[in-house]
């Protein structure tokens, strides 16, 4: 049956009218959201987490019990998106909610701000390691220093890292701004005052007696010191290397040649040994004109060997006495050890003090010069102490103690400068000590405490020659004369020291690799290959593995080369195998 024409019509058109009415639905609900999207895009806004702390507690929000309830922490600095328009009020503390992570939390409003480089709010911070500050941080001039306990005033800061720490505050120091590293300070005055684990540490340092005055054990800083592994910089797990003055290196392509044929892995290289000036560097130009004026090589020289080394793929270490320096005693008597107003004159040399910040800052200086000319790995500080044997005539010199320091706390204190300058060069820092700083009862009369260097520096360099040792040392009646049990012995002390402290270096050890002294034994041995392999055995026996280093003021190869079979071992690889 057909449908008539004018039905047909008006149900295409009732069809229609229902699409339409559809589209309409459908494009309305569709606005709604879409407009509803758009309020909630514009009520987000970027914020920055703030804080006089590392950290800021968030809070997830319970409705039905119109409660908070700390959730997590998130770290100052981090990047959150904050909905504005979300806002709730709890013990007169306004809450937004934020989203981090794909999570969203309420937090303080206060603790938010629009610019990352505001999240810092401490505006007084406590000194919790006593710390050097710093005026310039490139050229890392110093300009005074801030007391363990004593408050800053917070006047900027560089940047804050991945936990919210700052790298470097900027603070007033008097009428000026200083900088001090963030890793010295804390936020209360009762935190800083405090020792590190102090129930562990304590009573081992304050049981150290200070018999020959160089200071108080326990007043010396033990918390825990990062030790770097630069990536394009690997230290050595086991140095093997040969020390060469500066005037040997002329002759440098013999040694490498040498040093190829064994397990030689490493070269100590002098910057300057006192008088004994590796090259002529425009730091002592500026500084100590004498030390520059008596240069054994120019630059050109004496860069040719540090690359013909450092090409050939040996670890190379620059070497600076620290606290022995005749020429720059000369170019600055105000800075040296003085009797009656002038330069004290001990054993043949001049000392400016390890007091003196000025002496601080011209080894730094000259050793981030060398680096950035050379391209030292490691820089390797010797005579990083006061002159010893004065105990005597002690209370008739001035050492300039402008700071009233103990002698202990002046050289941990420069070990700490030392390391922070260098290491954002991207360079490891080893200290020279003397043999007898293992000993577990008495702060020497140089200042020089084992755990409280070993605890800052990368690498810790012992210097227990046998034949430095007096008769009956250990019970060993002629210590020069049995290198095996000296060294064992020693070194069994240095490891008990490592202990003593949180963040200990790596023990590489002086050997001695030349003949006992004739005014200490006329009839003693020659320190040939089997004598300096028994030196270094017992090192390793006893658990000092990082390494060794040849003394040998000479830097004779014909020794060297007698001593050839100490030299062929790989002692790591040798003691690793025998534990394995």
């Amino acid at each position: 049956m057909r449908m008539k024409k004018g039905r047909r019509k008006r149900k295409i058109k009732v069809g229609r009218i229902i699409i339409a009415l559809i589209i309409v639905i459908i494009l309305i609900v569709g606005f709604v959201f879409l407009t509803k999207g758009v309020k909630n895009a514009v009520s987000l806004e970027t914020k920055y987490i703030a804080n006089d702390n590392y950290t800021v507690d968030v809070f997830s929000y319970n409705t039905e019990e119109n409660s908070l309830t700390k959730d997590t922490t998130i770290v100052r600095g981090s990047k959150v998106s904050v909905n504005v328009s979300d806002k709730i009020t709890k013990d007169n503390i306004d809450y937004v909610k934020i989203k981090f992570d794909d999570k969203e939390y309420y937090v303080d409003a206060t603790k938010l701000v629009d610019d990352k480089n505001k999240v810092v709010l401490e505006d007084t911070i406590y000194v919790r390691t006593p710390a050097t500050l710093i005026s310039d941080l490139d050229k890392s001039t110093i300009s005074g220093f801030a007391s363990k306990a004593s408050s800053l005033e917070v006047v900027g800061y560089d940047n804050v890292d991945s936990e919210g720490k700052v790298t470097t505050y900027k603070v007033k120091n008097g009428d000026s701004e200083a900088y001090i590293y963030g890793k010295y300070v804390v936020f209360s005055e009762e935190e800083a005052k405090a020792n590190y684990e102090a129930s562990k540490y304590d009573p081992i340092h304050s049981q150290i007696k200070n018999t020959y005055n160089g200071g108080e054990a326990i007043n010396l800083d033990f918390y825990p010191n990062e030790k770097p592994s630069f990536e394009d910089n690997k230290m050595p797990s086991n140095v093997y290397s040969l020390y060469l003055n500066a005037g040997v290196l002329g002759n440098v392509d013999a040694y490498i040649e040498y040093a190829k044929t064994t397990k030689i892995n490493t070269f100590v290289v002098d910057i300057v040994d006192d008088t004994a000036i590796g090259y002529e560097s425009d730091v002592m130009k500026e500084i100590s004109p004498t030390s520059y004026a008596n240069a054994i090589n120019s630059v050109d020289k004496y860069k040719e060997a540090i690359d013909k080394l450092k090409n050939a793929g040996f670890y190379v270490i620059g070497r600076i006495t620290a606290f022995k320096d005749s020429y720059y005693v000369k170019d600055h008597e105000e800075d040296a050890i003085s009797k009656n107003g002038s330069p004290f004159l001990h054993n043949n040399a001049y000392w400016p003090s390890a007091y003196s910040r000025d002496v601080w800052y011209y080894k730094v200086a000259l050793a981030k010069e060398a680096v950035k000319l050379f391209g030292f790995n490691e820089i390797n500080y010797d005579y990083v102490r006061f002159p010893d044997r004065m105990t005597s005539i002690e209370n008739s010199v001035d050492l300039q103690n402008e700071y009233d320091e103990d002698k202990t706390q002046a050289i941990q204190r420069f070990v700490q400068y030392a390391t922070d300058e260098l290491h954002k060069l991207g360079v490891y820092v080893s200290i020279d000590v003397f043999g007898e700083s293992t000993n577990g009862s008495y702060t020497t009369a140089y200042g020089q405490y084992w755990p409280a260097i070993s605890n800052v520096c990368d690498a810790i360099s012992g210097m227990p020659y046998p034949d430095h040792f007096a008769a009956n040392s250990y019970g060993i009646s002629e210590p020069w004369n049995n290198p095996y049990d000296l060294m064992y012995n020693w070194a069994s002390d240095a490891v008990k020291r490592q202990s003593e402290c949180p963040t200990p270096a790596v023990i590489r050890t002086w050997v001695q690799a030349y003949d006992v002294m004739s005014h200490v034994d006329p009839n003693g041995i020659s320190y040939n290959g089997d004598n300096v392999k028994k030196e270094i055995e017992g090192l390793y026996d006893a658990g000092a593995t990082g390494g060794y280093i040849t003394w040998n003021s000479a830097s004779s190869l014909e020794k060297y080369k007698l001593q050839k079979s100490a030299f062929d071992i790989d002692y790591g690889e040798v003691y690793n195998s025998d534990n394995s």
